[in-house]
């Protein structure tokens, strides 16, 4: 099958996941203030797993010294660069918000930015990996790339819950929350294609957007998830829910990535 094609029909199984984590949210009847901080917990705990498994230690082990610059010093930078867009971002949006009745919800637009930019470079790296498979077919690479397209999708399922349901608890109708959630992961079958057409290009750049990634996640659940978090229902429960999150997700990326 060619391989752009391939890389396609991946992206699209990857937000299909995505879907079918955000639906969980038709189902979910009622939330309490004790509710919305074990979600947002569990989303922060999904947050920095994704951080880390998927997102910088990819990003260190796959360095290119191509790029010219030693490891510490590309992975760092390009982090500090994605920490410092969403605090720009969040700046935007509180000059926003003194014109729009938009600030209660500037928190949640991040967290969705976050994730949004999150899956950009799980895309790539679908696309890169049946990319590889225009340098001549093989078995071992097409089960590589397969790999890599069902690990991130599985991966995918609790991002669309960890959207979905805090958006619902804001108040949002069931269906506006599925549907924001699910339009997080289609950038990941517009990217795979631009990997896999720009396979040799995206290999070597790939490292830097997977810690730019990495960088909007972490100031994310740091600046707005984990306070609030916090702030709904209290307690010791929030935290256990973010250590959850964080292990549901460390096992599913360790078992699947």
């Amino acid at each position: 099958m060619n391989f752009i094609l391939s890389a396609l029909l991946a992206g699209l199984m990857t937000w299909f996941i995505t879907a079918l984590g955000a639906g969980i949210v038709i189902f979910y009847k009622k939330y309490t203030d004790s509710a919305v901080g074990k979600t947002l917990g569990f989303s922060a705990g999904v947050m920095l797993a994704s951080s880390f498994w998927s997102l910088l230690e990819p990003s260190v082990n796959d360095y290119s010294y191509a790029l010219t610059l030693p490891v510490w010093v590309g992975v760092s930078l390009s982090f500090a660069l994605g920490a410092f867009m969403i605090l720009a971002v969040d700046r935007a949006g509180k000059i926003i918000s003194s014109y729009a009745n938009v600030g209660e919800n500037r928190g949640l637009f991040l967290m969705i930015l976050g994730i949004t930019a999150h899956n950009i470079p799980e895309g790539l790296a679908v696309g890169v990996a049946f990319g590889a498979l225009a340098d001549g077919y093989s078995r071992e690479a097409l089960i590589g790339a397969v790999s890599v397209a069902v690990g991130i999708g599985i991966q995918n399922f609790p991002e669309g819950a960890a959207v979905s349901l805090p958006m619902r608890q804001k108040g949002f109708s069931r269906t506006k929350s599925f549907f924001a959630a699910q339009a997080t992961a289609l950038v990941e079958p517009i990217f795979a294609v631009a990997g896999a057409v720009c396979a040799s290009r995206a290999v070597s750049l790939l490292p830097l957007s997977l810690s730019f990634a990495a960088g909007n996640m972490i100031t994310v659940c740091a600046h707005e998830v984990i306070p609030e978090c916090k702030t709904e229902g209290g307690g010791y429960s929030q935290t256990v829910w973010i250590i959850i999150g964080f292990v549901i997700m460390t096992v599913l990326d360790l078992a699947f990535g």
